[in-house]
C-alpha cells in the first residue's frame, strides 16, 4: 500500500512538471491565457468528491476528574474508513462514505484568485487490535503499561462520523494549457486555508461509554495542490494532494475531556459546476 501510495505520488508530481514545462515553453499559451474569451465569466462555483487519508501517530491525553485519571496513550496508530468497497460502491448512499463539497468565488477570475469554503468529512478511526502504551494517573494510582486497545475489550475511539475538517480558503489558479480551438483548459490549484473542527466523538475507555455527539473540536489548518481540468467553461475535474493539521481539544469522554492534534495527508477527486 505504502509504495502504490509513493507511486502515485511521484506519477503525479511528473505530471504537473511535464505540464509545467509544456506550459511556459510557447508565447503562444500565454497570449491564449490572457485572451478573455478563454475566461468562464461564471464566478461562483460547487464541488463535490471523495477522499482517502493517511493520518501521523497522535497521542491522546484523557482527564477524567471525577474517576482521579490524567493520563495519555502514547503514538496510537489510527486510519480512515473509506466506506465504499468492491461490493458496495452503488449501495450506500452518497453521504455515507468519506466526502468533500466546496463554495467558492472567484474575487478576480483573470488573475486567478478567489476565495473558497471547504468541507471535508474526514474519519479518524483508532486501529483495532494493537498494543498501546497508557502513561500517567488512572484510578488515582502511576501507571506506564501497554493496553489492548480492541472493542470487545472496552476501549475504542471514533471520529467516524467525521473528524470533519471546515476551511475558509484562499485559491490561486495558474492556467498550463487552453485548448486553441475548443473550450478545453488544464489549470494548476492552490489552497491555504483555517478553520474550526467539529467532529463526532465516540469512545468507550477501560469500559466506560462516552455521550455520543458532534461537537466543536479545535481548529485545523490545510494547503492543497492540484490540477484542474475545465470544460466547456462550465464543468470541471481537480485531483489534488492536501496537507492538514488538526488539533482537537475539549473532546468528550465519560466523566471528563481528551486532547489530540495529528497531521494529515489526503488524496481529493472532485468533480464542479460553475455558475
Amino acid at each position: 500500500m505504502k509504495k502504490g501510495i509513493l507511486f502515485l505520488f511521484i506519477i503525479l508530481n511528473i505530471s504537473i512538471a511535464v505540464a509545467a514545462k509544456a506550459s511556459y515553453s510557447t508565447s503562444e499559451t500565454t497570449k491564449e491565457t490572457n485572451n478573455p474569451k478563454w475566461l468562464t465569466h461564471d464566478k461562483v462555483w460547487f464541488a463535490w468528491g471523495y477522499n482517502k487519508e493517511w493520518y501521523t501517530r497522535p497521542d491522546i491525553h484523557v482527564v477524567q476528574p471525577d474517576l482521579n485519571n490524567d493520563y495519555t496513550y502514547l503514538a496510537v496508530q489510527a486510519h480512515d474508513h473509506p466506506g465504499w468497497n468492491e461490493k458496495s460502491i452503488f449501495k450506500m448512499a452518497l453521504t455515507i462514505p468519506q466526502y468533500n463539497y466546496r463554495v467558492g468565488y472567484w474575487i478576480n477570475e483573470k488573475k486567478g484568485w478567489g476565495v473558497e469554503l471547504n468541507f471535508d468529512h474526514t474519519k479518524h478511526v483508532i486501529a483495532d487490535s494493537q498494543m498501546v502504551r497508557v502513561q500517567g494517573t488512572l484510578n488515582g494510582r502511576y501507571t506506564d503499561s501497554l493496553v489492548l486497545w480492541q472493542r470487545k475489550t472496552g476501549n475504542y475511539y471514533f471520529l467516524n462520523n467525521g473528524a470533519n475538517f471546515f476551511l475558509f480558503n484562499v485559491v490561486k489558479r495558474w492556467n498550463w494549457y487552453t485548448c486553441p480551438t475548443a473550450p478545453i483548459r488544464i489549470d494548476a490549484i492552490a489552497r491555504l486555508g483555517f478553520g474550526p473542527l467539529v467532529p463526532h466523538v465516540e469512545n468507550e475507555l477501560f469500559g466506560r461509554h462516552n455521550k455520543t455527539q458532534f461537537q466543536f473540536g479545535g481548529w485545523n489548518t490545510g494547503a492543497e495542490f492540484g490540477i484542474r481540468a475545465s470544460f466547456y467553461h462550465k464543468l470541471y475535474l481537480e485531483f489534488t494532494n492536501k496537507a492538514d493539521y488538526a488539533r482537537y481539544y475539549n473532546l468528550n469522554v465519560y466523566g471528563g475531556t481528551a486532547r489530540e492534534a495529528f497531521a494529515t495527508y489526503e488524496m481529493i477527486a472532485t468533480l464542479g459546476l460553475l455558475f
